[in-house]
């Protein structure tokens, strides 16, 4: 069975809801995985800011703003009066829903709640089409079988069981839909994988019922070789192992969730990138593959925070990167980029949500120095550690970019560096004239 996931874009308006009939309607049994309606999530966020602060007027002019958007989408997406009136219940009850927050108490679980209701909609409403045309589709509830543990990482053994038992419902069904991004917490709330999480589901629905292929639908002809938002002449990559397709992601590719690869790689699922305006490009394909040597492509992580923790005495003593490491466990604060010195170890971040507490305890045992607005630069592909030119190559390339720091020898796919936000533009662009020539 294959798992198509499209995005925000590709249910953006009717029209795009009628064109994914184009992309999913035909013999091939197949799961859909849907993300809300583009600008929807932002707009639930919104209106939960609202809330939050008991603006109860503001979060009434939100939600009457959003309600109008859907019902011009409904009235050019269905032509019969029956699916209309369908579509017509389908937003009252979920505007009605939110709405009552604006009269009862609101807390953090009411928030996730409303956060669901934009790929509950997107959903309902692409199978209420299916059905106005004569497709047969079955809508599968994610809440029904999709589960975090206590940890917030998928319960791969309930999501799999669950998911089996749903399908085995319809054991005549091939095409079937359901919401990316939702699921439910390990007390059975209603939570979620986090902002870009659909491709994290459609990787954990692929995974759970083996799938031949996991198919991420965007609005880019796959992975590309630099940021094609900041460089101009970039071209997409036809195919990245497993390894190098995370790093790429993780260290800022914007068309791939970092968490998308995990899964699908632990089960040797391939994942295909593909373009909803030009299904017939290529795209990218990420799989268990002998990749051919060289630098494949280069990326951008964005609001990196740098900390620079100096100890004469302790550095170099038994136990001191432990103690340095174990604050930041205890923060849940994972850490990007690593360098050492004789006398300093400097390390990024990239949430500051806990940075002063963080703080507070490094400076117990150091002197710590902080700089925020950074970037880190990813330079990914095949490096083989046989061979030399790579570092050069970059080093080249950046020679005049002021250099933060630089982590190279850590892994065969990977080069790092970090250079201060005003500088990226520059080392992508340099990058892309030293290594690809452009």
């Amino acid at each position: 069975m294959l798992i198509q996931k499209f995005g925000g874009t590709s249910v953006g308006s009717a029209q795009r809801i009628k064109d994914l009939t184009k992309l999913v309607v035909n013999s091939t049994p197949k799961i859909v995985v849907l993300s809300a309606m583009s600008g929807t999530t932002n707009s639930l966020v919104e209106i939960n800011n609202a809330l939050y602060t008991k603006d109860t007027v503001l979060a009434n002019e939100l939600i009457s703003k959003l309600k109008t958007k859907y019902e011009k989408e409904i009235s050019e997406l269905y032509s019969k009066p029956e699916s209309l009136a369908k579509a017509k219940d389908l937003i009252h009850n979920h505007f009605e829903y939110i709405k009552n927050f604006t009269l009862d108490m609101f807390t953090a679980n009411e928030e996730k709640a409303i956060l669901a209701q934009g790929e509950l909609l997107s959903t309902a409403m692409f199978h209420f089409y299916l059905e106005e045309i004569g497709v047969n589709s079955v809508l599968l509830p994610a809440l029904n079988f999709m589960r975090i543990d206590a940890n917030d990482e998928p319960d791969m053994a309930y999501v799999e069981a669950n998911l089996i038992a749903e399908l085995k419902k319809y054991p005549n069904a091939i095409l079937f839909i359901t919401q990316g991004y939702i699921c439910r917490n390990a007390f059975g709330e209603i939570d979620n994988l986090k902002r870009g999480g659909s491709d994290y589901t459609a990787s954990i629905v692929g995974a759970a019922i083996r799938s031949e292929e996991i198919q991420i639908w965007t609005d880019i002809d796959g992975m590309h070789n630099n940021d094609p938002r900041i460089v101009n002449k970039t071209h997409p990559i036809k195919e990245l192992s497993f390894d190098e397709a995370a790093e790429l992601a993780y260290f800022g590719a914007k068309i791939l969730h970092p968490t998308c690869i995990l899964p699908a790689q632990k089960r040797n699922i391939p994942v295909r990138l593909k373009n909803t305006m030009q299904p017939e490009a290529e795209g990218t394909l990420i799989a268990n593959i002998d990749s051919k040597e060289g630098i494949k492509a280069i990326a951008a992580k964005d609001g990196i925070t740098a900390i620079n923790i100096k100890s004469d005495r302790m550095l170099l003593a038994h136990g001191f990167l432990r103690a340095v490491f174990e604050i930041f466990e205890r923060f849940k604060t994972s850490i990007d980029m690593i360098t050492t010195s004789e006398v300093a170890v400097s390390l990024t971040i990239d949430n500051d949500k806990n940075l002063n507490e963080i703080l507070k305890e490094l400076k117990e045992i150091a002197v710590v120095e902080v700089e925020k607005d950074q970037a880190i630069i990813c330079i990914v592909g095949n490096l083989s550690k046989e061979k030399h030119g790579y570092g050069f190559k970059v080093m080249e390339s950046l020679k005049d970019i002021p250099l933060r720091m630089v982590s190279y020898g850590g892994s065969a796919n990977n080069i790092s560096v970090l250079v201060s936000a005003d500088k990226k533009k520059g080392a992508l662009m340099a990058l892309n004239k030293g290594i690809f020539n452009y």
